[in-house]
């Protein structure tokens, strides 16, 4: 049995890498010859870290540096509390690059530069023509829909939520403003989060909906007013906000699939989306590729359907919590979010409570 794996993401290395290491080869696919830096807010919690460990990546291959406490800000208000133990920032093309090579190692079968065009079922037919069925789909393509397998509308909203990410360069200023923390600036209409990555650089991941850029004059002319005041604009001085950033549209905060179908497994993104101001974005990919390859190790493909609906189960909680707190974020409520945080202990039971177990009971 050869399973086929769409995406070289966290969901589907970990899903390659546990497969392998289970007697079971699959093939990964990834439409990118090489490893990209996928719009990521790139944080990985306590959690993450330990599944990562058990997939043969040390957290010091990442990055140095720890991230030890959150910080809430609205406006000039501001909140900070130390997060329950300490988790760091990366960039997704470091992440994605090694997690590539440990699968490769593991003994998967791995094929870059391979988009797949359609699937239906479980039937998979590539950009070249080439129709593949195999006997188990795992599903990893992240935020990006595969035709045939959409994302209901319904889920973007009445106003879509789109995601833009500006990489600030290394500089002093910055070094010492954000430290080991990461920082989470609500806006107007979204909100922002800023963490320090391996090599010095900041990586500033937006929120937004569509109706607040589209009031700006467009995503361009809103980064633009980041820049005007308050404890962002101090951290975006001197920062070229005219510079090209990464986008990506409709991004439905809150969904989950709810069901399985036959032999396909859902992961990550594709499996339910948090919004990302939890963190736990990445921690759901990962806990989903080793769970649903475990269960396909140990029951087989026509377990997919259990295991989908078991898997949402788990994922009412986390996603659940995380949007009641976007909903304060992106409205009226940011102040008094803000002043919540400064209960002792309530920003890490919340921190808790948005993250996944990565095992399955």
């Amino acid at each position: 049995m050869r399973p086929l794996i769409v995406g070289a993401g966290p969901a589907g290395c970990a899903a390659a890498i546990t497969l392998a290491r289970g007697g079971i080869t699959p093939v990964l696919v990834e439409r990118s010859r090489e490893p990209g830096d996928a719009l990521c807010g790139g944080f990985l919690s306590w959690r993450s870290l330990e599944a990562l460990a058990g997939l043969g990546t040390d957290a010091r291959d990442l990055n140095a540096e720890a991230i030890r406490s959150v910080r809430l800000f609205a406006g000039h208000c501001h909140a900070e509390a130390l997060l329950p133990a300490p988790g760091l920032a990366v960039s997704r093309h470091r992440l994605d690059s090694l997690l590539l090579e440990r699968a490769a190692a593991a003994g998967a079968g791995v094929e870059q530069g391979v988009a797949v065009r359609e699937v239906q079922g479980t039937k998979v037919r590539l950009q070249d023509g080439t129709a593949i069925d195999p006997p188990a789909l795992l599903l990893a393509s992240g935020k990006h829909d595969v035709r045939g397998l959409p994302r209901p509308a319904t889920a973007r909203g009445r106003d879509p939520t789109l995601g833009l990410r500006l990489r600030l360069p290394p500089c002093p200023t910055l070094t010492r403003l954000i430290g080991n923390s990461v920082e989470l600036h609500l806006l107007p209409g979204g909100y922002a989060g800023l963490a320090l990555q391996e090599d010095g650089s900041a990586n500033l991941c937006l929120a937004v909906h569509r109706s607040a850029t589209d009031a700006a004059g467009g995503p361009a002319a809103y980064l633009r007013t980041l820049g005007d005041a308050g404890p962002l604009g101090e951290r975006l001085a001197g920062a070229d906000l005219d510079a090209r950033f990464d986008a990506v549209a409709n991004v439905p905060y809150g969904w989950r699939v709810g069901t399985g179908a036959d032999r396909l497994f859902r992961l990550g993104d594709q499996a339910g989306v948090i919004p990302s101001l939890a963190g736990e974005g990445m921690g759901i990919a990962l806990a989903s590729g080793i769970d649903a390859a475990r269960t396909l190790l140990t029951y087989g493909p026509g377990a997919a359907p259990t295991w989908q609906r078991r898997f949402d189960r788990r994922l009412r909680r986390p996603i659940g919590v995380a949007d009641a707190v976007r909903a304060l974020a992106e409205g009226r409520g940011r102040g008094a979010l803000v002043s919540l945080a400064r209960v002792p202990g309530l920003i890490q039971v919340v921190a808790a409570a948005t993250r996944i177990a990565h095992h399955m009971p």
